[in-house]
């Protein structure tokens, strides 16, 4: 039995005075420009939580802590690649006036309601990204207390 090229990767569905945080960035398979939630993958000896927080900060310049999680969705890509998504909720009170992506792979930041999302003349990047907004529409929240600490093997 073979295993699945498997990705764990973090999302962060941010919502601010009605609408939704999205990038602008261009898609590695496709070379199409397409919208995502500020995502990535987990890096090697991180925690998710450490690694949403991380992928906030890069792909937007916010400093912001997760409210609640939504679960795990999962995809198998085009590209035979099998990932595991765990989606954040982020609902500040207040943001910065002035904040910007320190990645340079993201080309700009969207605010969308959800109807303008579905009408934007962009693409999504995967169906997860619809999928984690209509979770938070439903009020799918999970505390972050169910997401447990790091537990390491002492044996």
């Amino acid at each position: 039995m073979s295993r699945p090229l498997l990705h764990l990767t973090v999302a962060a569905v941010l919502y601010f005075q009605g609408r939704y945080l999205l990038v602008e960035e261009k898609d590695k398979n496709s070379g199409l420009l397409v919208l995502n939630q500020p995502a990535g993958h987990v890096e090697e000896q991180e925690d998710v939580v450490s690694a949403i927080k991380r992928e906030l900060w890069e792909e937007t310049g916010l400093d912001l802590a997760p409210d609640a999680w939504l679960g795990i969705s999962q995809l198998k890509a085009a590209n035979d690649h099998f990932y595991v998504r765990v989606n954040f909720v982020f609902t500040p009170a207040t943001l910065p006036t002035h904040y910007q992506p320190q990645d340079d792979d993201i080309r700009a930041l969207h605010w969308l309601t959800l109807e303008e999302l579905r009408t934007h003349a962009l693409p999504v990047r995967s169906p997860l990204v619809l999928d984690a907004i209509t979770q938070f529409e439903q009020n799918q929240l999970l505390p972050l207390s169910q997401i447990r600490n790091v537990v390491t093997d002492s044996l």
